[in-house]
């Protein structure tokens, strides 16, 4: 959802990469819901982890800030960057997965999620 977001808000101003622990994971057929509710396509959007990202050469070098938004990626993000000059900030928002029971219940968890990086990026980068 948060490079999604951050393709919204800022576009081709700013390069954003979005990067998980692991890569064997679909995107979530909810978040792709509330996604769209704001203008952010995700339907192709496929996760990648740190490792994968790299042998495609998008070096972790080469970005400014590395945002996270678990505590899982915010070590593994600290232990892949420790030699490099770049800012690691953890995000701390809501995992939704496995809220809710009826379907209505799991897209109000995932729209506080999206409510949350939308808060969170643009108090950051500023409004768009």
């Amino acid at each position: 959802m948060a490079e999604g977001i951050m393709k919204r808000f800022f576009g081709t101003h700013t390069y954003v990469q979005s990067v998980g622990v692991v890569n064997d994971l679909e995107i979530d057929g909810f978040a792709i819901s509330v996604c769209a509710e704001i203008g952010v396509e995700l339907a192709r959007h496929r996760a990648r982890s740190f490792e994968e990202m790299e042998q495609m050469g998008e070096a972790l070098s080469g970005f400014d800030v590395i945002v996270t938004l678990s505590p899982a990626s915010q070590r593994r993000a600290l232990e892949l960057t420790r030699y490099y000059h770049l800012t690691v900030e953890y995000w701390p928002v809501m995992d939704p997965t496995g809220i809710g029971e009826s379907r209505e219940q799991k897209l109000n968890a995932y729209r506080q999620t999206r409510d949350q990086i939308v808060k969170n990026v643009l108090q950051k980068w500023g409004p768009e």
